[in-house]
């Protein structure tokens, strides 16, 4: 009787260790390690910050939110990271069971750079603005930031070029006179002599609050998996919190994940970075409603039913955490 029990004991332990030793996958749209803010989740798994949490996170990779999008629903991952216009779509079309618990990336490091003789955003007047296309993001985001700098945007004239380092480019020879365009496009620019940036990526995000991802999960998940989703939240906010405290940590990451990359560049985006991290998990209402109210006066959104905060978010899980660890009164606001 006593090697009965003493067996059915052994079999529950070892079904229990098997049970919790499965990894949490996370779906992330980028085949290697990218740059900020993106680069968070890489790295969490790199420097160990999940191991330490107690949880053994895997990444699959995918090309592009609709590919997330479908991976996470055929049960192919846990968590996964997705532009924010999809989930709206894809809720508003129906879906009820995807939450959105974190925003490791949550704001597109998009910054305005001009020719030197555009001393500041009013000079954008009468100036020509490289786009990706009317009624584009980066279109809707600048005409925003613009019109927060007192700019009568009615005077600019938008080009459309594409893509931002075909924009980039455009600025270079002179084709524009000023462009939308992230840190890393900016950073990677071999000459920008004659050039300079006319709003930084803090104050574009200060004057157009939108976020552009967040890291999704099933309410099957929540159901089964809830404890090991809030330890993947508090790798990536501590991590956040790691590399705003300083940017060298991130650089240092970055250099091991990528050695090819310039240490120059990367340095340069460490510290123009060192602001904007989610150290507080990036889930404010406030924000997650203005990126709402954005996204639904562009076309794609033009015959959606609007949705609610509730249908799509779920702020229970980071309140908890940031319960625990407290939060950063310096960026990243928490509003509910």
């Amino acid at each position: 009787m006593k090697t009965n029990i003493l067996g059915a004991i052994t079999a529950l332990l070892l079904t229990a260790t098997s049970a919790n030793a499965e990894p949490f996958r996370l779906i992330v749209t980028d085949l290697e390690t990218p740059l900020v803010p993106n680069s968070v989740m890489d790295l969490a798994v790199q420097q160990g910050y999940f191991e330490r949490e107690g949880v053994d996170v895997e990444l699959v990779r995918v090309q592009q939110t609709p590919s997330a999008l479908a991976a996470i629903q055929a049960g192919e991952g846990e968590m996964a990271n997705i532009g924010v216009d999809a989930l709206l779509l894809l809720v508003a079309g129906g879906a009820d069971d995807l939450r959105a618990v974190i925003s490791p990336n949550k704001s597109l490091p998009f910054l305005i750079v001009a020719k030197d003789e555009i001393a500041t955003p009013a000079d954008l007047a009468g100036r020509s603005f490289g786009i990706g296309r009317p009624g584009s993001l980066d279109q809707s985001l600048s005409t925003r930031v613009m019109a927060a700098n007192g700019v009568d945007t009615s005077a600019v004239e938008f080009v459309a070029l594409g893509q931002p380092n075909v924009r980039a480019q455009a600025l270079v020879a002179g084709q524009v006179d000023a462009t939308t365009v992230s840190i890393g496009v900016w950073s990677s620019i071999p000459d920008t002599t004659g050039l300079h940036v006319l709003v930084d990526q803090a104050a574009y995000y200060e004057a157009a609050p939108q976020v552009s991802k967040v890291n999704i999960v099933t309410q099957e998940v929540l159901d089964e998996r809830r404890d090991d989703v809030k330890k993947v939240i508090t790798a990536l906010i501590k991590a956040s919190r790691d590399y705003a405290a300083d940017p060298a940590a991130w650089v240092s990451a970055m250099e091991t994940a990528l050695p090819s990359a310039d240490p120059a560049t990367l340095t340069e985006l460490g510290t123009s970075f060192q602001n904007s991290w989610s150290t507080n998990g990036g889930l404010s209402k406030d924000e997650l409603e203005a990126t709402v109210t954005a996204l639904y006066q562009g076309e794609d959104f033009a015959n959606v039913r609007p949705v609610t905060i509730t249908e799509w978010t779920d702020f229970t899980l980071i309140d908890e955490v940031l319960a625990d660890l407290g939060t950063d009164d310096k960026m990243d606001p928490v509003t509910r």
